[in-house]
């Protein structure tokens, strides 16, 4: 007999890899639209957990967006993101799910922190002013984990922080987009019009570490096969990271585009670099496969497919 995964946020980049993983078939997988269930409403969640009652919980909604929807709305990145975790992780524990993976972010380290990242330096110092509503309720919905480990032992509660994200069903808009799909736009834009320039925040030597959604999906499903061999926290990343100026110039080379690069020195670019430490990750026994040129292949062609129809 098939498990039951809850699926929070299965509308979402993450949680529609996670459906189109090839071991998605081996769970039955309930994935609530926001429009079926609002998980800011702790009532609605109490009933649907005491209805359904799954053997896994996967936590990965969330208002997400990049530096600019950040500072736009920190009241609404703190308040829904952290009501989300509560009513979740809270309502899962009391109807008796025993086990629940809360996807995290690497906004929860310090601005300031050695990289790479090591699970142990969170609540160490200040957080990145430019997310931090964001980061203070990813923060919550972990430490709340923790505790309820803590005086629960058989609830394996646990989390799991992936580094930056980019791929199949990605935000391409503009005002909504992260780094990876907003560089492909603009540069896709740019080709299309015969743009001879294109603009990038900053220097471009901010480095970021962005992986394959797709290989996200691949640990989690890893994870849910096993979760007593999951740490209770642990990192999801390649170990590498880029500058931002190298991000453009391989999704460049992807798109086609010739031009040239301009620098807006005014603009915010938040933290220097965000590198995951992958110690307990390689421990675990798991790594990312896809590259950078092929991911970026991958989802250039997906982008392309979603914007011609």
């Amino acid at each position: 007999m098939r498990g039951k995964i809850l699926l929070t946020g299965g509308s979402g980049m993450v949680g529609r890899n996670i459906r189109a993983h090839e071991r998605a078939g081996e769970w039955d997988i309930l994935a609530p639209s926001s429009r079926e269930l609002d998980l800011t409403d702790r009532a609605a969640v109490s009933t649907y957990m005491e209805a359904e009652r799954p053997d896994l919980v996967i936590h990965a909604a969330g208002r997400v967006g990049g530096i600019h929807a950040n500072m736009a709305h920190p009241v609404a990145f703190l308040a829904d993101n952290a009501a989300m975790g509560q009513n979740v992780i809270l309502e899962a524990h009391r109807v008796g799910v025993r086990q629940l993976i809360n996807l995290a972010s690497t906004c929860m380290y310090p601005r300031d922190a050695p990289n790479p990242l090591r699970e142990d330096m969170i609540l160490t110092a200040p957080l990145e002013p430019t997310n931090e509503g964001y980061a203070l309720a990813k923060i919550m919905a972990t430490r709340l984990c923790e505790y309820i480990r803590r005086e629960d032992e058989g609830a394996l509660f646990k989390t799991l922080i992936p580094c930056n994200l980019y791929g199949f069903y990605d935000k391409f808009d503009p005002k909504h987009s992260h780094l990876v799909p907003a560089i492909i736009h603009k540069l896709h834009v740019a080709k299309q019009t015969g743009a001879e320039t294109v603009e990038i925040w900053g220097d471009g030597t901010a480095r970021r570490e962005f992986m394959f959604a797709g290989d996200l999906a691949d640990a989690v499903l890893r994870a849910a096969r096993d979760m007593q061999a999951l740490p209770d926290l642990m990192n999801v990343g390649l170990g590498h990271d880029h500058s931002i100026n190298h991000y453009y110039g391989a999704a460049a080379e992807v798109v086609g585009w010739r031009g040239r690069f301009t620098h807006d020195l005014t603009r915010p670019v938040g933290m220097q670099q965000k590198l995951c430490a992958i110690d307990r990750q390689e421990a675990w026994g798991w790594q990312p496969q896809t590259s950078l040129p092929e991911g970026l292949k991958r989802t250039y062609r997906h982008y392309l497919e979603v914007t011609q129809q």
